[in-house]
């Protein structure tokens, strides 16, 4: 029997155990930062999967090995989630992991956990089978994705020293392998005025008028952005104002206005900071924020809030391995696409140049929103491919290197 036939009905077998294993994760909540009692969680089921080695990082990223090949495929699903919102717009309650219709339910079921659950099912397969080919494959479960994609790839790669040659992000993606996404960075600008007391408004320079101006120029700005062919358009937002005065009773001396920009392919850091410093002059400061938030052990790893643009083309081989892959597996052809949200991408590949690619179970519609669910049957596919897609990556990085 060929091995993705062995592959696909032990999937198919373990359906109830990737079920099980997923309603667990759901019922624990794990916001940025606190992710510590999932962890902990996944250590055991990893253990009792198999895995040959199961390690926590510095900054709190669990690590599960199988095999012991020169070369490294790592999978990566982050276990941290957003917070529930209103609980009355919820039809089943957010931390219940409850199976229904088809279904399991719950915050963080698509983003991400359903991943990591049929990662653990793919690891146990890989591990009952022998897998003993030119990979060593590390499934990654990582942290405090939701608040800064990619810090935690950025402190695996740059102090843990785990430099993947090839990796498999498993955030949603309706089962198709995506091969890309835009990037983006916030940046802040500082408006400066003149208080006077508000009876008396033409004695001072109001810095909320100024950043007014401000605003129309960006809003013009997102009109006039680049377009690319696969990643699609750049654009910027004003997402928050907030200003400061000696009272209420005062006009305000300072104003900070907070943009959300999507960069797409060839715009950077540096060209997006160019852009809105042309456009307000030099008396506004301009700046992107850093990230400095402790993990749930207490490691400080700051960065910029920068998360850079990233694709591959669709003839690499990582991506040709992952539709074949999933063309035997299930004898049709996957779309291949690009996420519209940010992932860890934008470190592994974006800053890294790491080839990646993305394979997920579910929709990417049902992320941060109420009501949360995951179809089963896309996580048993998933668990499926992922088991499957060392084999196939083999042949392809064997052929590339001969």
């Amino acid at each position: 029997m060929d091995i993705h036939t062995v592959i696909r009905e032990k999937s198919i077998a373990y359906r109830e155990y990737t079920a099980k294993n997923l309603s667990s994760l759901v019922q624990v909540p794990s916001l940025c930062g606190k992710e510590g009692a999932l962890i902990q969680l996944l250590e055991g089921i990893l253990e009792e999967a198999g895995f040959e080695e199961v390690k926590i990082d510095g900054l709190g990223n669990l690590i599960g090995r199988i095999g012991s090949g020169e070369k490294l495929l790592a999978i990566d699903a982050h276990v941290d989630t957003v917070a529930a919102g209103d609980l009355h717009q919820w039809e089943k309650a957010p931390f219940s992991g409850e199976r229904a219709d088809g279904f399991i339910w719950g915050r963080g079921a698509v983003d991400q956990k359903g991943g990591a659950a049929s990662m653990i099912t793919a690891g146990r397969i890989l591990r009952e089978l022998g897998y003993n080919g030119c990979f060593t494959i590390w499934f990654t479960f990582t942290v405090m994705e939701e608040d800064c994609e990619g810090l935690c790839w950025n402190y695996m790669i740059e102090k843990e020293k785990l430099v993947p040659d090839y990796v498999v992000i498993t955030e949603p993606t309706n089962l198709g392998v995506y091969r890309g996404h835009r990037g983006r960075m916030e940046i802040e600008l500082f408006f400066t005025g003149v208080s006077s007391h508000g009876s008396a408004p033409e004695r001072g320079v109001n810095a909320i008028y100024k950043a007014l101006d401000g605003v129309g120029k960006i809003r013009e700005l997102n009109h006039a952005l680049e377009v690319d062919d696969f990643l699609g358009k750049g654009s910027v937002a004003v997402t928050s104002i907030s200003s400061r005065s000696p009272s209420l009773c005062s006009i305000p001396d300072s104003c900070m206005i907070h943009l959300d920009r999507r960069l797409t392919w060839g715009e950077t850091l540096e060209s997006a900071v160019a852009e809105v410093r042309d456009l307000v002059g030099d008396e506004v400061r301009v700046e992107v924020p850093p990230y400095e938030c402790e993990s749930y052990k207490g490691t400080l790893f700051r960065q910029k809030k920068y998360f850079p643009t990233w694709k591959i083309p669709e003839d690499h081989p990582l991506v040709e391995a992952g539709m074949d892959a999933f063309t035997l597996l299930f004898e049709e052809s996957p779309v291949v696409g690009k996420w519209t949200f940010s992932t860890n991408g934008v470190s592994i590949c974006g800053s890294h140049g790491i080839p990646t690619i993305g394979f997920g179970p579910g929709n990417e519609l049902f992320a941060h929103a109420p009501g949360e669910r995951i179809p089963l049957e896309d996580c048993v596919k998933a668990s499926a491919f992922y088991a499957f897609l060392p084999h196939m990556l083999e042949k392809k990085h064997m052929k590339k290197t001969k």
